[in-house]
C-alpha cells in the first residue's frame, strides 16, 4: 500500500521545488483540464466543471436571494457598438478577437467576440428603461468571454473562460453604490467561509480600476506561494455608460436622468486559488461546498463476506442525508484508491472492512491532515458533518496563517524593494495616490497595487516611493 502511494504521488512535482510545475501537474492529473487544438483554450474535463458546477449553484442562489434575474445577452458585438465608450474600447482593444467574414463573405461591419458584455447590456437598458418605475433592473448572466492573452495557463488565464457577469441600473448614486458594495461582500463572504479563502477588501487604484468604471472594488487573495490573485471585482460606474449609450429614464419629478450603473464578476480562476491556496504535494484539496465528491466510501478486503454490503449502506445512508458520496467498489488496492480521492481532493474517506463491521465502527480520514477518527456507524452522519465543517475551519486558518506570515511593512522605498526581492507576500506601505509613483513601484520592485483595504488605518504619513504626504495604505504584491 505504501509503495503504490510513494508511486502515484511521485507523480506530482513538489510545490517547494517548482510551484508552476506543481500547479499543472494538479490541474492534469486531478482530471481537472486537457489541453485542446485550440492555442490557449483548455477543456473542461467532469471533474472540473463539476466544481464549477458547484460554485455556480451557490453563488447564482445568493444572487437571486437579493434580487438578480439571470439573462442571456449575444456573444458578439459589433465594433460600432463597442466603441460607444472610449475609455471602455481602449482597455479591451489589445485582448479583442474579431470576426471579419460569414462564411465566404466579408462582413460590412466587424463583430467582437465579447471580452465582457457592458455595451450589450447598456443598449439593451436603453431600450427597456424608460421611466422611475422600470428600476433597478438587477441582471446577470453565466457566459463565456474571450480575451486573446498572450501567456496562458488553466483556470488562472486562458483565451476563453467560463464566469458570470452582473450588470445593474438604479435610480440613485446611492442605490448604485450599495449593490455595488452588496455584490463585493456576497463575493467575500463565499471566499471565506464556503471556500476557506481568507481575502481583503477593498478599492483598486485608478491605475488598476476596470476600464470605465467610476470605481472597483476587490477581493484579493493570497496563493501559497505569496502571489495574490484577484478574486473576485465590483464596480460601479456612475453614470459613464448610461450617458454614452443614453440610458435615461423619467423620474417621478417628471426629469429625465441618466441611470447609474454596476457590474460585478467572479470566473473560473476561483478553481486555479482554491488549487494554489489549499492544495498539496498529494494533490488537491477541496473546500466541501464545491468539492464534487464531499465523502468517498471505500471497503478494504471487500472480498470478504458482508464488507460490500456495508459499505453500501454507508453510501446509502449518506446519499439521503443530502452528502455528495461515492462509493468506490472497483478491484482496484485499497491503496490505489486512497491515493486517488487524495489526488482529487474528496475532503473525507471512509474505510471499512471486516474488523470495523464487527466493531460497528467506521474509519473517517480527513484529506487536509489525514487524521484518523474510529466512530460508530450510529452516528454517522453526524461525525461526518463535524468532519466537513472541521476541515473548511482549518483550511482557513492555515490559509490565513499563511497570509499573516506573509505579510510586511514598508515605509522607505528601498524597505520596500529589499522586501519584495527577498520575500513573496504582502507589502503594506502608504501611498500618496500619484500614479508615477505606482509605476515606478512597478518598475523598480516589480510590484502593482492589489487594493486600498477597507477599515485599515495609516502606517505613517509618508509615501513609501516619493515621501511626500501620503493619507492611503495600499497592499502591495506581484500577482498573478
Amino acid at each position: 500500500m505504501a509503495e503504490n502511494n510513494k508511486k502515484f504521488v511521485e507523480q506530482i512535482t513538489s510545490m517547494d521545488e517548482d510551484f508552476a510545475k506543481w500547479y499543472t501537474d494538479i490541474v492534469k492529473k486531478a482530471d481537472l483540464i486537457d489541453y485542446s487544438s485550440v492555442k490557449g483554450c483548455m477543456i473542461i474535463r467532469p471533474y472540473g466543471y463539476a466544481i464549477w458546477e458547484n460554485i455556480q449553484k451557490i453563488l447564482d442562489t445568493r444572487f437571486k436571494e437579493t434580487g438578480v434575474e439571470n439573462v442571456y445577452m449575444p456573444m458578439f458585438i459589433p465594433e460600432s457598438l463597442l466603441t460607444k465608450e472610449k475609455e471602455h474600447v481602449e482597455g479591451f482593444a489589445p485582448e479583442v478577437a474579431w470576426v471579419t467574414h460569414g462564411g465566404s463573405e466579408r462582413l460590412a461591419e466587424r463583430l467582437c467576440v465579447r471580452p465582457t458584455s457592458e455595451t450589450l447590456f447598456c443598449e439593451h437598458f436603453a431600450n427597456v428603461v424608460k421611466s422611475y418605475r422600470d428600476l433597478p433592473k438587477n441582471y446577470n448572466q453565466w457566459c463565456s468571454v474571450v480575451r486573446w492573452e498572450k501567456t496562458t495557463r488553466p483556470f488562472l488565464r486562458s483565451r476563453e473562460f467560463l464566469w458570470q457577469e452582473g450588470h445593474t441600473v438604479h435610480r440613485t448614486a446611492k442605490e448604485a453604490e450599495e449593490r455595488t458594495i452588496k455584490m463585493l461582500n456576497i463575493y467575500a463572504d463565499f471566499f471565506e467561509n464556503d471556500l476557506g479563502m481568507p481575502v481583503i477588501r477593498g478599492q483598486k487604484t485608478e491605475k488598476e480600476k476596470f476600464a470605465g468604471a467610476k470605481a472597483t472594488y476587490t477581493v484579493e487573495a493570497l496563493m501559497h506561494d505569496g502571489k495574490a490573485l484577484q478574486g473576485g471585482t465590483s464596480h460601479n460606474f456612475g453614470t459613464g455608460f448610461a450617458e454614452a449609450f443614453n440610458i435615461q429614464f423619467l423620474d417621478n419629478d417628471n426629469t429625465l436622468k441618466y441611470c447609474h450603473e454596476t457590474s460585478w464578476g467572479v470566473s473560473t480562476r476561483i478553481i486555479g486559488g482554491i488549487i494554489m491556496t489549499h492544495g498539496d504535494d498529494s494533490g488537491l484539496v477541496l473546500p466541501p461546498a464545491v468539492a464534487p465528491i464531499q465523502v468517498v466510501v471505500i471497503p478494504v478486503q471487500q472480498h470478504k463476506a458482508g464488507v460490500l454490503d456495508a459499505a453500501s449502506k454507508i453510501y446509502e445512508t449518506l446519499k439521503a442525508a443530502g452528502i455528495r458520496a461515492k462509493l468506490d467498489d472497483s478491484d482496484q488496492s485499497p491503496g490505489w484508491k486512497f491515493s486517488e480521492y487524495e489526488m482529487k481532493g474528496v475532503p473525507l474517506r471512509i474505510e471499512i472492512g471486516p474488523r470495523d463491521i464487527a466493531d460497528n465502527k467506521c474509519v473517517i480520514v480527513r484529506r487536509d491532515n489525514r487524521e484518523k477518527s474510529f466512530v460508530s456507524i450510529d452516528n454517522l452522519i453526524e461525525e461526518v458533518n463535524a468532519g466537513l465543517d472541521n476541515l473548511i475551519k482549518a483550511l482557513h486558518e492555515k490559509a490565513l496563517a499563511n497570509r499573516e506570515n506573509r505579510t510586511y511593512t514598508a515605509h522607505t522605498l528601498e524597505e520596500l524593494i529589499k522586501i519584495a526581492n527577498e520575500n513573496s507576500g504582502y507589502i503594506k506601505a502608504m501611498w500618496c495616490g500619484d500614479r508615477e509613483c505606482e509605476e515606478k513601484l512597478k518598475e523598480e520592485a516589480d510590484v502593482t497595487s492589489r487594493c486600498i483595504p477597507f477599515g485599515h488605518g495609516p502606517i505613517g504619513d509618508k509615501c513609501v516611493c516619493c515621501g511626500r504626504e501620503a493619507h492611503k495604505l495600499v497592499y502591495w504584491g506581484k500577482a498573478y
